[in-house]
């Protein structure tokens, strides 16, 4: 089987989307079929067995507002077009992207299988024109894309309630993987912690509530942010001592880093369930996240402490992350079987396999 996969951006980006990505088209590799990425030409392309297609694009908006948008040119749209052609099936991430709009029209217009797996819904930016636009986008294309693909694949189910609820769509619930080689407790043990190092890990943008980091800094001297990503906010810009940007990371270190800090904290909105977290748990280290993240996984939400984040209120917001890191209680036993849970869970192949299932259409995806 030739499997195509369409993302706005290659891995090396450095968001979580295209992590997945990445993961899966590797998965695909390994378990036999020939796998192909299209993605937008900012990055380099990915290894690993991957056939990569770059699409040479323009990205305006994210550079102006956090929020990336890559274009593609005519050549990008003709190099999209040959290799739905050349493709058994076509596995789209997220729908609100013109790669992914255009892949989804241009795969329907040659018969082919679509399977489009949603990650967001909607994001509650500080701005309420971007509020506003965000809600008639995901009306405009979003419920359409949904409407229009195969299988819909959703990676948490708060982002599937919201956008499909309990309507008549069928679709999948499918959580991503973690590298349980990498993401793992310090010798499978889980060590004593306290809450003085709080790590961030994502991108440096408004969603992930940077805002939210730098007021929370502010107020708590006491303890010291360790941010791990990049992106258009500088964090070192803001003149706070106990804040170190320690810029993107390896997997590996990121490793390091969730065993190494007392909790991770992200205190982002419009999210569906950040790998990070994910990770953090397989390698036993406490979550405080922007609700409703800790609702992703129903049967993790024991372990994930969630808290309303409002971007246009950043004060408040942290306030509330800084009593939420205050009253924590996750003890080594807790964070022991936390951990023990998601390295059983998340699985990479086991996604890839099942997504490689629906691209054949062996069986109709249950509701």
């Amino acid at each position: 089987m030739r499997i195509l996969t369409v993302s706005h951006f290659f891995e090396g980006h450095g968001g979580g989307i295209e992590r997945v990505a990445g993961q899966l088209c590797r998965q695909f590799a390994q378990l036999g079929a020939t796998s192909v990425w299209a993605a937008s030409n900012a990055d380099p392309p990915p290894t690993g067995g991957v056939e990569a297609v770059a699409l040479g694009c323009v990205n305006p908006t994210e550079r102006l507002t956090g929020l990336p948008m890559p274009i593609p040119g005519a050549r990008g749209i003709l190099a999209l077009a040959r290799e739905i052609k050349r493709s058994d099936a076509v596995l789209i991430h997220d729908a609100l992207y013109v790669t992914s709009v255009l892949a989804m029209l241009l795969a329907k217009a040659r018969g082919k299988r679509v399977i489009l797996i949603q990650h967001i819904a909607g994001i509650p930016f500080a701005s309420p024109v971007l509020r506003r636009i965000m809600g008639a986008a995901n009306a405009l294309i979003t419920q359409p894309m949904l409407r229009a693909a195969d299988v819909r694949v959703f990676i948490s189910d708060s982002v599937r309630q919201e956008l499909i609820g309990g309507g008549s769509q069928p679709s999948e619930l499918m959580f991503n993987g973690v590298d349980g080689a990498i993401f793992h407790p310090v010798d499978r043990a889980i060590r004593a912690a306290s809450t003085g190092r709080i790590l961030f890990v994502g991108r440096y943008v408004e969603k992930k509530g940077l805002a939210v980091l730098r007021a929370l800094a502010a107020l708590r001297p006491d303890l010291t942010f360790l941010l791990a990503g990049s992106g258009p906010v500088h964090p070192a810009e803001w003149g706070l001592a106990n804040v170190q940007d320690l810029g993107p990371q390896t997997p590996e270190a990121l490793a390091d880093l969730y065993r190494s800090a007392d909790l991770l904290l992200l205190p982002s909105v419009g999210e569906g369930f950040p790998l990070v977290i994910q990770e953090a748990m397989a390698c036993g280290l406490p979550v405080i996240c922007g609700a409703p993240s800790n609702r992703a996984d129903p049967d993790a939400g024991q372990w994930l402490h969630g808290v309303a984040i409002d971007l246009g209120q950043p004060e408040a917001s942290a306030t509330r992350c800084s009593d939420a890191i205050d009253s924590l209680n996750l003890g080594a036993a807790d964070r022991a079987e936390m951990a023990s849970y998601a390295l059983r869970r998340y699985d990479w192949r086991a996604m890839a396999e099942r997504l490689l299932t629906l691209a054949h259409g062996a069986r109709k995806a249950a509701s």
